[in-house]
């Protein structure tokens, strides 16, 4: 009883986390769909009637993108609205044919019911509006024409820039029209204003009738493919045996399982032995959203002892999978490590790992905007790994090493409600302390200061400079000088710049005792004056 116990408490915290996720899927494609629709009315809006073709040219140059992806940014009209192989209208039409027999309650349950799918079917409707570009000007007018979800798919077939300005043109002329009628008292000039509206809606209809039914109907080989990737969806881990088996007869006949296999690959189904699982497009079409938000509900950003970087997601069970090969894929780099038992002896766990320093900056730079439970522990490794490539000699990096390895405890349990801090030498009242310590604007100030020297004609740096009672001390901040501002000539010697030098040093720090200095020209190379067999190398 207690295994079997175990077993369901584990299927529900799995339907929990899918649940999650699908959330969190459904979350970045509205961010992502609301961001592109903005982007593509920004784009051409106010812009004159164009074809297809010129709406290519101008979104390819406007993004900077190939012709095929901006085919693909302009042909996202929505999917047909089907609930069980039934259109909206007609559905609606049953179930308020079904509402005559009901009384009472139940009578009021499927009026609410009607007016939840009449509200969901409109908002669909909008969307198809919204995804057909050139109409962006004119979707006033076009709410007032008589309209459904056929007319709406011609309209976005519609690649002709003649068919596109005649549709225009009538939408144009009703809404002068109506501007015109509003407020006017009925009289022969309003009969005739009503006539032109009524022709106007008529040229309307005339020019959806130009485009054929066929070329909006879709082929048994695209049926096909639907039925594919609906089956997936809502039966995870199928075979193709068992899909061609549930095929109604006219798509049986046409298929096989081998070919349902061969299709599988073009639908961006994933197959795990044979089992097919249809992981969230978003992973394809923002994976860095996906991944942050997959990292945040199961995953973990940390380091070990070493002080060595470590990020993974973790999985279960085949879907796991499936989910795993696709990141790992659509990512290109980390490391897999597939059917792990674990600890509880229940589900095989997958990994996707990270290991490397340049894996990993790269990882968390694409996610970081995406974050939102670990985005203090990326922003800690970030640091660490900038710290560990260039400043491992700096004073202060031990010290900010033992502080980073605090703060990413701090932010892996901080919930945890009991943790032992002391055991880890932390002190909850330093963390802000602790945080305010970061090392990035010192670190930027550094490589700004690099940047500069770069840019200058010709540049002599003091590293370093003792005194009488103190001994040679690194400075953190060189302290530079052009050779115009110390009146150098382009021919002086190494004894004329140390003089120069002695001379610039006396006025800015008064006595001294000696001090190291080299030079810089403007390419970035760095001149050795006392050893000039190995005359440059690169700052």
């Amino acid at each position: 009883m207690t295994e079997q116990a175990d077993k369901y408490r584990d299927a529900a915290s799995q339907m929990e986390r899918l649940a999650e996720l699908d959330e969190e899927e459904a979350s970045v494609k509205d961010t992502v769909e609301e961001q592109l629709d903005t982007e593509l009315k920004s784009i051409f809006a106010n812009s004159h009637v164009m074809s297809e073709h010129e709406e290519i040219t101008k979104l390819s140059s406007s993004l900077n993108i190939n012709a095929t992806d901006a085919r693909k940014q302009l042909n996202v009209f929505p999917d047909e609205y089907v609930v069980q192989d039934h259109s909206i209208p007609d559905l609606i039409r049953k179930m308020r044919k079904s509402r005559r027999a009901l009384k009472g309650e139940q009578r009021t349950k499927m009026a609410k019911a009607i007016d939840t799918m009449i509200d969901a079917y409109a908002d669909h409707l909008q969307k198809c509006i919204q995804s057909i570009t050139w109409l962006t000007n004119y979707t006033v007018p076009l709410s007032k024409m008589r309209y459904n979800e056929k007319d709406l798919s011609k309209l976005n077939k519609m690649k002709s820039v003649e068919l596109r300005r005649e549709t225009i043109d009538s939408l144009c002329k009703y809404w002068e029209a109506e501007l015109e009628q509003e407020g006017m008292a009925y009289s022969e000039e309003y009969s005739l204003i009503h006539k032109e509206m009524r022709l106007a809606k008529r040229e309307f209809r005339n020019a959806l009738t130009k485009v054929s039914d066929q070329s909006i109907t879709k082929t048994k080989k695209q049926r096909q493919e639907d039925f594919i990737i609906k089956t997936v969806c809502e039966n995870p881990g199928i075979s193709a045996k068992v899909i061609h088996e549930r095929m109604p007869t006219p798509l049986f006949k046409i298929s096989s399982p081998n070919s349902i296999s061969k299709s599988i690959n073009k639908l961006e189904i994933t197959s795990v032995e044979g089992q097919y699982y249809k992981v969230p497009s978003m992973i394809k079409k923002n994976i860095w959203a996906y991944t942050a938000a997959f990292i945040d509900s199961d995953g973990y950003i940390t380091l070990d002892r070493n002080m060595n970087p470590r990020v993974g997601l973790i999985a279960t069970g085949q879907r796991g999978k499936a989910f795993m090969q696709e990141m790992h894929k659509s990512i290109g780099y980390g490391r897999m490590h597939l059917d792990q038992k674990s600890p509880q002896q229940t589900r095989l766990i997958q990994r996707l790992n990270f290991y490397s320093q340049g894996d990993v900056t790269d990882l968390l730079t694409k996610c970081l905007p995406h974050f939102r439970l670990k985005k203090g522990n990326a922003k800690l490794l970030l640091e660490l790994i900038r710290m560990k490539k260039g400043y491992k000699k700096a004073d202060w990096y031990k010290p900010r090493c033992d502080e980073i390895f605090k703060l990413m405890k701090w932010e892996n349990h901080k919930d945890h409600v009991g943790y032992d801090w002391l055991k880890e030498g932390i002190y909850l009242n330093d963390i802000k302390k602790l945080q305010g310590n970061c090392k990035l604007s010192v670190m930027d100030s550094l490589e700004n200061h690099e940047s500069i020297l770069k840019q200058q004609e010709r540049t002599f740096v003091i590293e370093s400079y003792s005194t009488e009672e103190e001994p040679m001390n690194d400075i953190q901040l060189n302290m530079m000088e052009t050779a115009k501002e110390l009146g150098l000539e382009i021919d002086a010697s190494y004894e004329d710049i140390e003089d120069k030098l002695r001379d610039w040093l006396e006025d800015e720090l008064g006595a001294f005792s000696g001090f190291i200095w080299y030079e810089v020209n403007a390419d970035g190379q760095k001149k050795n004056w006392l050893n000039p067999k190995n005359d440059y190398e690169m700052v």
